[in-house]
């Protein structure tokens, strides 16, 4: 950590509300150049909102109010949408969660870059513009500079659009970068890049405030934390203090939370399920995945692992029936129901439709009698630990972990002997994706279920696998049990997401550093 003053960013009684009732109360907190301070809490703590008031982009419904809220040289306190342009890039710059939607759909990304060196003159002249612009896209370690800045965002990778974000975000060199959830959806390699890039900004001189609830990803990144709930700060400290040693019941229930028992499996003769042998498919003449042979057991939780793109979804589609092999064979038992839980469940469900409508949709295509759907959508709630009156509620008025466990009761509708689930806690919190990972164990016991779980987080698919495939550009390149492809690797490509999920880039594979 470099020198700690003076602070950059001085944010002291900070308060927010919406029609007089606080949901940001009395949050202080200061960063010093070349600090990273990280904001954790689940989802409604109040973190984002802290973030974004740091930008001047709260609601125009909220009300901000604090003793003190400095931004470089600034008091920022009041300021109209016109003040907050003049510093907002220069001064303090935002890198938020999804690239794909802070990105300019219709813009190259060369063209995205170049805008807030125009807006807040940093280079002039075409180009000096243009090679900012490249400098700025090796800054960030952006392959094939020259043809990505040509690119648009959906061309991109989502590790790609979020090094490009960063390059806007740093384009006018500002003082402060607030970083909101930035590598949530990444895979666990290019989630490890991009925390090491932000290290390295930080390290350069960048006051980087880093709001998330991947207790990994802070530990990896932050020189203090600052803990969230219901709008408070309930404690603060360095990282190793927070972490190593907390002081408050709901820190020590978090971090409880993200620590995850390996499954003790039981791997002796199992009945197949299904049976894959030399699976090939492609798109366009693309290869999605090439020669896959491997075999889901009764009973049994298969885990697939791998980077965005490697194939695991498309394998996924096609154990469902979804997506038929162009090559290989793929044999299911007769009489096998096969259901699949979305990563996404507000995209899944109708938003029009009430869960209680979902569900007795579902239940009727399964072949339940009308008379009987009322009390087995009733059951089917209390199965995963839902109350029965969340039936009359639309998708959008539930939690996120409340969608998750209503899209498990509706896969379960069917009565299926597998799921196949999709990235199915990628988005929770902590201690809400502990909760579902314990109801899916607990409804596998219960109805003997076979699961396929997809995942890029190698933590949770410990927990939850008995056996996996790993994944790379299509192909499988290694498989067995938990236990051997875990504790004892065999391929580089398993051994670098293992490093990258647990806080390091084998040397090979490392980045060069970030020159400021």
């Amino acid at each position: 950590m470099t020198d700690m003053s003076p602070s950059v960013l001085d944010v002291q009684n900070l308060r927010i509300g919406f029609e007089g009732a606080l949901v940001v109360d009395g949050v202080s907190f200061t960063v010093s150049a070349g600090e990273c301070v990280a904001i954790v809490g689940e989802s409604g703590a109040g973190k984002s909102l802290t973030a974004r008031a740091l930008l001047g982009l709260a609601p125009s419904t909220a009300r901000v109010d604090a003793d003190r809220l400095r931004v470089g040289g600034d008091d920022v306190r009041g300021w109209k949408e016109s003040a907050w342009r003049r510093i907002r890039g220069a001064e303090i710059a935002l890198v938020s969660q999804d690239a794909l939607v802070a990105l300019d759909p219709l813009q190259r990304i060369g063209s995205e870059i170049a805008e807030p060196l125009r807006l807040h003159p940093a280079a002039r002249g075409d180009d000096a513009i243009g090679d900012r612009v490249q400098a700025l896209l090796r800054r960030v370690w952006m392959p094939e500079p020259e043809r990505r800045a040509r690119q648009y965002p959906h061309e991109l990778s989502g590790g790609l659009r979020q090094r490009a974000l960063i390059a806007s975000a740093i384009a006018a060199a500002p003082a402060v970068l607030v970083a909101d959830e930035p590598t949530t959806a990444l895979d666990a390699t290019v989630q490890a890049r991009i925390l090491d890039l932000l290290r390295a900004i930080a390290d350069a001189g960048t006051a980087v405030v880093f709001v998330s609830h991947d207790f990994a990803a802070v530990r990896r990144l932050a020189d203090r934390v600052l803990v969230m709930r219901r709008g408070e700060v309930v404690e603060s400290g360095t990282v190793t203090e927070v972490l190593e040693s907390p002081q408050h019941p709901y820190t020590r229930q978090l971090i409880a939370a993200t620590i995850h028992e390996p499954r003790i499996s039981d791997l002796g003769a199992a009945a197949p399920v299904l049976t894959a042998t030399a699976v090939s498919k492609a798109f366009a003449g693309l290869p999605a995945v090439i020669d896959a042979t491997f075999v889901v057991s009764q009973g049994r939780t298969l885990g697939i692992v791998g980077e965005s793109g490697s194939g695991k979804t498309t394998l996924a589609r096609m154990i469902m029936g979804v997506e038929q092999p162009d090559q290989g064979e793929l044999h299911e038992e007769p009489g096998h129901r096969v259901q699949l839980v979305h990563q996404n469940p507000l995209g899944a469900f109708d938003p029009r439709w009430s869960i209680g409508r979902s569900l007795r949709e579902a239940l009727a295509a399964g072949g339940v009698p009308r008379a009987q759907r009322q009390r087995r959508v009733e059951e089917l709630l209390g199965e995963v630990d839902l109350d029965p009156g969340l039936a009359a509620r639309r998708p959008a008025e539930l939690s996120g972990g409340q969608r998750q466990r209503a899209a498990i009761a509706r896969a379960l509708a069917a009565d299926p002997d597998v799921l196949v689930l999709d990235e199915p806690v990628s988005a929770l919190d902590p201690s809400v994706r502990e909760r579902v990972l314990q109801l899916l164990l607990r409804l596998q016991r219960e109805r003997r279920l076979t699961m396929v779980f997809v995942s890029h987080d190698l933590d949770v698919v410990r927990a939850v696998a008995d056996e996996v495939l790993v994944m790379q550009d299509g192909r499988i390149v290694e498989q067995g049990s938990i236990a051997e492809v875990f504790d004892t690797p065999r391929h580089p490509f398993t051994r670098e997401l293992l490093a990258a999920n647990g806080g390091g880039v084998p040397p090979t594979e490392a980045e060069p550093s970030v020159s400021p």
